[in-house]
């Protein structure tokens, strides 16, 4: 069994790492520099970098923010937010990410999934997808857009399909219901994407306690365990939370 990775999430904001409950009410979480640091030390294994506004201010991820936390780090960074086409995407990985992550442009136009897959490599691509729950959906999950703004009318487990069959690497599934809540992942949601895929599957979106993680992996079907509340505010550490998987009989690199 492949070890399970822990994923903090830096979402950035005007150089600030931030945080906030369903994607609004937002408050400061610090430098993302200090922050990106002090993840590595705590045991973290990949690291995210959103750039949360720039979708909805139409303009291009700030490479700026990329060079300045990838300089400092080892492990791996995802870099999303403000990626529209093949040459943001180069620019981004030359900054110094691994990964992009792709949400609305994907949505928008598919084929850039497969165009990029194929230029970058499927490893190099994920796709986010943002969702809520819509009884009108076959799922019972809609894709949303536009950091959460736009709901688009297309089935969110029907898109993972399409995703992967396009040739993204890894899905990010984040609930806007549960975003920032504490009060678990959406269950639900992630293991509806999860069944559906052969891919890797990151949970995202209301970890709260250390049981949530657990629960991600054995009812989720999640390989990557993506959280930024409680590790910003310092609620639970990296190192304390993979002594706890591997104490509940979970494969973690310690």
């Amino acid at each position: 069994m492949e070890p399970i990775r822990i994923m903090p999430c830096l979402d950035m904001k005007e150089g600030r790492v931030v945080k906030g409950v369903r994607f609004v009410n937002l408050r400061d979480a610090g430098d993302p520099v200090e922050n990106a640091f002090f993840y590595e030390q705590e045991g973290a294994d990949e690291l995210a970098m959103l750039d949360i506004a720039a979708t909805l201010e139409n303009r291009k991820t700030r490479l700026e923010w990329v060079k300045r936390v990838s300089s400092i780090i080892e492990i791996p960074l995802t870099v999303g937010g403000g990626i529209y086409d093949l040459e943001d995407i180069e620019r981004v990985l030359e900054a110094g990410a691994d990964k992009v992550s792709m949400n609305s442009a994907a949505v928008k136009d598919p084929t850039l999934i497969q165009r990029a897959a194929r230029k970058f490599g499927s490893e190099r691509i994920t796709i986010a997808i943002d969702g809520r729950r819509n009884p009108a959906m076959p799922s019972g999950f809609e894709v949303v857009v536009a950091g959460g703004t736009q709901p688009v009318g297309k089935d969110a487990v029907v898109w993972a399909k399409q995703c992967e069959a396009l040739g993204a690497g890894t899905l990010l599934p984040t609930s806007m219901d549960g975003d920032g809540t504490l009060s678990g992942y959406d269950l639900d949601f992630t293991r509806a994407i999860s069944a559906t895929v052969s891919i890797p599957v990151i949970a995202s979106g209301g970890a709260g306690k250390l049981e949530h993680f657990y629960e991600a992996v054995v009812n989720g079907g999640a390989k990557i365990l993506l959280a930024a509340s409680v590790f910003h505010f310092r609620t639970i550490k990296i190192r304390e939370l993979k002594h706890y998987l591997r104490a509940k009989g979970l494969a973690v690199v310690l």
